[in-house]
């Protein structure tokens, strides 16, 4: 197989209404897909879409965008295998609000959560931490560990009033 980080690419493009598709297939029949919209603002495209692996580069590109979706991605909203934004959502997510398996924030929710307000997920940290281990000022937990408790082992009345109010406000929102 010759070298592709040595040869100029032949990219497949496609210009459209929305934006530019730069694509490229390997001799293997592996792809790698570019999606750049036209329009943008302070530099960034509104949407930045990337898969595979850059045959000028030999590694993947990291989707910048307002939303920015690729297995990289940084944007406003972020979606990929590791992303960061303002909403994250991805395996690792980093963001204001964030959603993944690993998800850091203000408000993260995921497998491990870390945050500094809420935080919900099976490992958890946060001013309010619900999970099966939680860390938190309020924590609800089997295993919980802050100010105010509840769990199977404690049951701190302040935590038993304001969980009571958090899940009648939450029933309100959902009308039932």
């Amino acid at each position: 197989m010759k070298n592709m980080l040595l040869e100029k690419v032949d990219y497949k493009f496609d210009r459209t209404y929305f934006g530019t598709w730069r694509r490229y297939v390997y001799e293997t029949g592996a792809r790698f897909a570019e999606f750049r919209s036209h329009d943008g603002l302070l530099g960034l495209p509104f949407i930045h879409y990337t898969a595979g692996i850059c045959p000028e580069t030999g590694k993947r590109v990291v989707a910048k965008g307002i939303i920015a979706v690729g297995r990289k991605a940084v944007g406003v909203i972020a979606i990929g295998q590791a992303a960061a934004g303002l909403l994250a959502l991805g395996q690792l997510a980093v963001g204001a609000v964030a959603l993944g398996q690993a998800a850091i924030g203000v408000a993260a929710i995921g497998q491990l959560a870390i945050a500094i307000l809420f935080g919900l997920g099976q490992v958890t940290t946060g001013y309010v931490a619900i999970g099966q281990f939680a860390l938190g000022y309020y924590a609800l937990a089997q295993f919980g560990f802050g100010e105010h408790v509840l769990s199977a082992q404690a049951a701190d009345p302040e935590a038993v009033e304001f969980f009571k109010r958090v899940f009648d406000r939450f029933k309100g929102l959902l009308g039932l």
